[in-house]
């Protein structure tokens, strides 16, 4: 169990409860694979499995740790992969995946558009196992506005970098609300059994240490050991210790950022703010609540509002 949930029978027969829908998900994939042969597509089509986001759980969908940003990635190509079976310890990410496909179907180099991915067909067609590619020694992360319920629909920025065994992070506005604010129900954190659990702990001062980990704000920089602290419990920013790799991390994050012309960089990181929510009926979410209007958030639960 992650030392940021308690180890009880509701958290672990919601983990069970996860397990069991990722296991049904399995058994679609193995149908559509199915499919792929019959059809005699199989051995030409790039197939593709990874997730979205880390569980939706609290501190982990709509945060920036280990286990929110590690995800499940499986690819197989029986006709471009020559060594097949293999695990890589590259650094990759999803905006590798478009330059991959185009490389794929033989169109490098045919597109305008600017990318900042690369493609993996270099790993595919190496044989090699475990690092393969040199320059894929770390990989940045970022975070933006990834729900509604703060107010003026505000994100929580986040950028940060992982490299070897440490993760460092940045947060721009640690006067925010990181999982959303409490009064709307914490919406960057979807309703389940092991949320509720947090919340009614909290509530009735049995516990609010996991409270504080899972929609407590925070100070500005956080650093782990990703392999030796995986649950990221131990902040080490502030460990004089760490002070040349905190700062090693930040300036190679903040130079690549600049390179790609990040708002954040760039002294107009509030400019993501600016932008009005896509979805209407969610658009302005914490200023109508407020107002009385009864809004609907049918991915939380209705106690989870404060």
């Amino acid at each position: 169990m992650p030392a940021y949930w308690a180890d009880n029978d509701t958290v672990r027969q919601d983990m069970l409860d996860y397990a069991y829908e990722v296991e049904y998900f399995d058994q679609h994939l193995q149908r559509m694979l199915a499919i792929l042969d019959r059809a005699g597509e199989l051995d030409n089509t790039i197939v593709i499995v990874t997730s979205d986001n880390g569980m939706p759980f609290p501190r982990t969908k709509g945060h920036v740790y280990e286990y929110d940003n590690h995800l499940p990635l499986a690819i197989m190509w029986k006709r471009g992969i020559k060594a097949p079976g293999r695990k890589v310890n590259d650094f990759v990410s999803f905006i590798d995946l478009a330059p991959t496909m185009l490389e794929a179907a033989g169109l490098k180099g045919k597109t305008a558009m600017q990318m900042q991915g690369k493609s993996l067909v270099p790993i595919f067609t190496s044989a090699k196992a475990g690092h393969v590619d040199a320059s894929r020694d770390h990989v940045l992360l970022g975070k933006e506005r990834t729900d509604v319920g703060r107010p003026r629909d505000e994100g929580y920025p986040v950028r940060g970098i992982i490299k070897g065994s440490m993760i460092y992070t940045h947060n721009y506005e640690p006067d925010r609300w990181p999982s959303g604010n409490p009064e709307t129900g914490y919406l960057d954190t979807d309703g389940s059994p092991t949320k509720t659990r947090i919340l009614l702990d909290k509530r009735s001062g049995r516990d609010s240490t996991r409270w504080q980990l899972a929609f407590g704000k925070k100070g500005a920089e956080e650093l782990y050991d990703v392999h030796k602290d995986p649950d990221a419990m131990k902040n080490l920013a502030g460990d004089p210790a760490f002070a040349k790799v905190k700062a090693a991390l930040k300036q190679q994050m903040e130079r690549e950022l600049h390179a790609q012309q990040d708002p954040r960089m760039l002294g107009n990181g509030g400019i993501f703010d600016t932008y009005p929510f896509a979805e209407p009926a969610s658009r302005n979410f914490y200023e109508r609540f407020k107002n009385g209007e009864k809004m609907k958030a049918g991915w939380v639960n209705p106690g989870d509002f404060e």
